[in-house]
């Protein structure tokens, strides 16, 4: 899975150029095409639908009904908030206005010809909810890759990757002490210390091969970026303890479903963000 993605991102990076984009900080902008993060885009709208799936079943475990046409499409839309300004010219946040207020209404409407009175409140909140879950938060990712590039948007996600590794493997081998015992058992204090330890590694090989932070930053940025992927874990795992379910699906075997994968990835997105904002651009 990690060839195929980083072949894909790498592609995406070839085709628009930003391959040819060096990776310091002044340069992250932009690329020598006018369109630029197409396939990277596709991958994500993918990805989105596959986990929307998922956490459609996982809401059906509580009889709640998420309209997957109307919440892919609103999903996908918002996901792609910084992809269009490429092609049309329209203010990102007044995009994101009418984005917003039509899904809505597009949920309000398909509730109404589908189910009538039943459950309206439950089931508009449970499908808003996965719009700014899966939609939302994925805006970001693709935000990362182009408003700073190939590279930094590689790093953000092997680093979150990275820490989740570090957390199972050691957590499994020498976890005694768990840390959420509620949530998810298997976590553990000695995990937590191994991801944020894999993690900061990983961000600071990052760092020194392409020149994309100082080593200092990119290891307040490895150790910051495991506690908040760890986050996102729980996150899904109070769905899935509320759903009584182990796991999100059994699409990909030893992981569960594409919602366990990219759970810490969605949630770290806007903080991936925010901190190349404050500390790289400009």
């Amino acid at each position: 899975m990690t060839v195929i993605f980083t072949g894909i991102t790498v592609l995406d990076g070839w085709l628009d150029g930003s391959l040819s984009i060096s990776a310091a900080p002044d340069k992250f902008v932009g690329g020598d095409k006018s369109l630029r993060g197409t396939i990277f885009a596709i991958l994500i709208a993918i990805l989105i639908i596959l986990a929307l799936l998922e956490l459609s079943n996982l809401a059906a475990s509580k009889d709640l009904r998420i309209f997957t046409p109307i919440s892919a499409i609103a999903s996908i839309l918002l996901a792609s908030t910084w992809y269009w300004p490429q092609l049309i010219e329209m203010s990102p946040k007044l995009y994101l206005f009418y984005v917003s207020a039509f899904a809505l209404l597009g949920l309000l409407l398909y509730q109404y010809a589908c189910y009538g009175t039943t459950a309206v409140l439950a089931n508009c909140g449970v499908n808003c909810f996965s719009i700014i879950y899966l939609g939302l938060f994925s805006g970001f990712v693709l935000a990362v890759r182009l408003d700073f590039g190939l590279w930094p948007v590689l790093m953000f996600i092997f680093v979150v990757k990275s820490s989740d590794i570090g957390a199972y493997a050691i957590g499994t081998l020498f976890g005694k002490h768990k840390f959420s015992p509620k949530i998810s058992p298997g976590k553990t204090w000695e995990g937590m210390a191994a991801a944020a330890a894999t993690a900061m590694v990983v961000a600071f090989v990052f760092a020194a091969g392409f020149d994309i932070m100082e080593w200092w930053l990119a290891l307040i940025f490895g150790f910051c970026f495991a506690c908040i992927a760890q986050a996102g874990d729980l996150i899904e795992s109070m769905m899935k303890r509320d759903a009584e379910q182990k796991d999100s699906g059994n699409k990909v075997p030893g992981f569960g479903g594409v919602l366990d994968i990219v759970d810490s990835p969605l949630v770290a997105a806007p903080f991936a963000y925010l901190f190349f904002m404050l500390f790289i651009k400009g």
